[in-house]
């Protein structure tokens, strides 16, 4: 019975015929979804609309049928058909002016139960959150479409029907909506209808694509068939330039366009334009078979050019304006270190390399420079004003700001220098430590003798003691500000020598896998890197706070092809105030990449401290257990396993690639084994049961439960298997290829 039901198409239309008055709208549609994701295209008029609005229950069907799950719809209001689980995301959003974005969710919220709630919403929609007061006609058109996806949504469908979603768009929002279609297609557990006429969005999302043409479904197409062939959407569609355009296989090699009026190159082969509809449709017209609209196709003439699609061909075969060669940033308060900054610049450029002198000042005087701090100032999200304001430590947090979103914007940065005191360092660091892992970055400042790590994080961030403060030229600073200038263009030049390196040249062809471990998990990340040292370079992360970012920010830095996060232990000194935590934000580097991602709850057993003494009085009478005479560990309680399990679980909610989680029932860590001092079965129940409640799982994101010790060799054989079914093995497909 399970397999026959899995069987059931999510929706089956069959026959379907739908008139208005005596037009005949639908005419006999056929059209079947088992699940995830299924395009509709055609021109207007073809009654695309019109299908929606009858599958919803809108418009009534003289004959057809359309079935949810098997349950026929043809009979049923729209209001039934809802609760059955079909969400409808019209053309047009069709919102309530007078209600807000808050009172359109809850006013259907609690339709139907499951993992679609108004608090995901808002958190897959941020700027509805932000919006929540407004009304409908409040909002900006993307801003409409959101809260109609998020209507549809919140009713937990089990199909939703989207027409038109991207309709009147900014392309930005565009891609936002067809990001979150992708996504809900993986997830599986939503079949989509999508309406669409933006051929680029129909088969970015799907994999099949419906063409209807005059009120039927003509075919069936594979997407990338359909996305990939121009002639082809000509043909059946109609759409597609008509007039002068390039040869796709001239403009990628870069040959120079024929010029619209040269004769036609001997061997090529003419250019035909088709129309799919030879005839002005009506609604009761047949479709026009394919052989007659292609006995129908005109040759176009080489004489006869369209001066418009010409001059965007030359526009777009012309080569790109490069803002210059790839440049080095001196960055600086040049207010104040004016004459460090450019004793650098000018160590810099006299090697040979482009310079870029950049102010990051707060006073708001003007210097000469390259990029002014007023222009620096615009890039943060309330702009300059926010920047330049009388309290002195608001105003360096804000250019702070500013600065990385500026960075973050330029394209052609080989390497990054400054120098100052610890206001210039705050200035600028958070900047670099944004920037890829490799590229250098140098930093001379009288704070580099002390405690960096609030400056470098997890990057590679390369601190230089000025020795004397850096206030003005002398015989000392002279020589650390050389020092300091000459080794960031040795870095630069070893860089570009080298030419552009990724992950894989890096480590000889291997991708990179990164794995995070503490001693009492050893033993595990031991045996999965064996298991996958012949595809992998396995980088090993010791969980101890810092571990955590710096593997983070390789993810971020696209330098590691998939991550088994076995050792989560710093979400524990997070959340109980141990002295290795993570910060809010991990996790953080897999929801954006989308990474594979393959986790387990290594050492959530304990919470690390310093010596005995150093335990917090509150923590006195837990059971504690010393790990060395520098480290005491404490046990989690099954409460704290809980709150760990809930928070773990809100984070894996919100990645989007594929995640395996395993949960070993026999214990998280070599202390948390049968005879040893961590053994706790009622609390390790409490963390499996928090995480068993919180994680939503689909075919992407699942919970795995292993009856094994973490350190036992079937568990971690089964890590390895999973990392390798999300992953594949690339070393061996790569000896093949030799």
């Amino acid at each position: 019975m399970a397999d026959a039901r899995r069987a059931t198409p999510m929706l089956e239309v069959r026959g379907l015929d739908v008139y208005y008055g005596s037009s005949h709208a639908l005419q006999g549609v056929d059209l079947t979804l088992e699940s995830g994701v299924l395009s509709v295209v055609g021109r207007n008029g073809m009654g695309k609309t019109t299908l929606c609005k009858t599958i919803m229950g809108l418009v009534r069907a003289r004959g057809g049928s359309v079935r949810l799950a098997g349950e026929n719809l043809l009979s049923l209001g729209p209001a039934h058909i809802a609760r059955l689980g079909v969400g409808y995301v019209p053309q047009g959003r069709r919102l309530w002016r007078s209600l807000s974005v808050d009172e359109h969710l809850h006013m259907v919220a609690g339709m139907r139960r499951g993992a679609w709630t108004v608090e995901r919403l808002y958190d897959t929609f941020p700027r509805l959150a932000e919006r929540r007061s407004n009304g409908g006609a409040q909002l900006s058109g993307g801003e409409q479409q959101m809260l109609a996806i998020a209507r549809a949504l919140v009713t937990n469908p089990r199909l939703l029907i989207m027409d038109e979603p991207t309709e009147g768009l900014a392309p930005v929002i565009v891609a936002q909506v067809e990001d979150m279609l992708v996504r809900i297609g993986d997830e599986g557990d939503i079949a989509v209808l999508v309406i669409e006429q933006n051929i680029g969005v129909a088969t970015a999302v799907s994999k099949t694509v419906a063409i209807m043409v005059n009120g039927r479904v003509n075919r069936l197409i594979e997407a990338s068939r359909l996305a990939s062939d121009r002639e082809l959407r000509q043909r059946l569609l109609g759409v597609g330039r008509h007039a002068a355009e390039p040869d796709n296989a001239a403009a990628a090699a870069g040959d120079a366009m024929t010029p619209p009026t040269a004769p036609r190159p001997a061997g090529q082969a003419p250019r035909r334009v088709y129309v799919s509809n030879p005839m002005v449709p009506t609604r009761w017209s047949q479709p026009v078979p394919i052989a007659r609209i292609e006995a129908n196709a005109r040759v176009l003439s080489t004489g006869v050019a369209n001066f418009e699609d010409a001059a965007r061909a030359r526009r777009a075969a012309a080569p790109a304006r490069s803002s210059g060669p790839p440049a080095v940033l001196v960055v600086g308060t040049l207010d104040t270190k004016g004459d460090e900054l450019r004793f650098i610049r000018d160590i810099v450029s006299g090697s040979g390399l482009r310079t870029r002198l950049v102010d990051v000042s707060t006073s708001g005087k003007l210097s000469s420079c390259d990029v002014s701090a007023q222009e620096i100032a615009l890039n943060h999200p309330r702009g300059g004003g926010a920047v330049f304001g009388p309290d002195r430590g608001t105003s360096v947090t804000a250019m702070a700001e500013a600065f990385a979103n500026w960075l973050r914007r330029q394209g052609d940065v080989v390497g990054v220098i400054s120098a100052g005191g610890s206001g210039g360092a705050s200035l600028v660091a958070p900047a670099m430590r944004a920037l890829p892992i490799g590229l250098p970055k140098l930093i001379v400042s009288s704070v580099a003798s002390g405690d960096v790590a609030p400056y470098v994080g997890p990057a590679d961030i390369t601190m230089m003691y000025s020795v004397t403060d850096v206030q003005g030229l002398n015989a000392i600073s002279r020589q650390v500000l050389a020092n300091g200038a000459h080794a960031l263009v040795g870095m630069v030049k070893a860089r570009l020598a080298q030419g552009p390196a990724d992950a894989q040249t890096l480590r000889g062809g291997l991708p990179a896998v990164g794995l995070t471990m503490f001693g009492v998990t050893t033993p595990a990340v031991q045996q999965i890197a064996a298991g996958l040292r012949a595809d992998y370079e396995c980088l090993v992360f010791h969980a101890t706070g810092v571990g955590g970012r710096s593997m983070e920010k390789l993810v971020e830095s696209a330098l590691l092809a998939g991550v088994i996060d076995l050792t989560t232990t710093e979400v524990c000194d997070l959340l109980v105030g141990g002295v290795f935590p993570a910060t809010e934000d991990r996790f953080g580097a897999a929801i954006r990449t989308r990474l594979p991602y393959v986790g387990s709850v290594g050492a959530l057993d304990m919470v690390n401290f310093g010596a005995p003494d150093t335990v917090p009085e509150r923590y006195r009478g837990r059971q504690l257990h010393a790990h060395n005479p520098q480290v005491t560990l404490m046990r989690t309680s099954a409460d704290e396993n809980e709150r760990v399990g809930r928070w773990i679980g809100e984070r894996l909610n919100r990645m989007d690639g594929p995640v395996r989680f395993f949960l070993p029932e026999g214990g998280v860590s070599a202390l948390d084994a049968p005879g040893q001092p961590f053994w706790d079965p009622a609390a390790d129940a409490a963390l499996f049961r928090a995480l068993d409640q919180t994680v939503r799982q689909t075919s992407n994101r699942q919970l795995i439960r292993l009856r094994h010790h973490i350190n036992e060799p079937a568990f971690c054989a089964a890590i390895v298997a999973a990392f390798r079914s999300l992953v594949g093995r690339p070393g061996a497909r790569r000896r093949v290829g030799r």
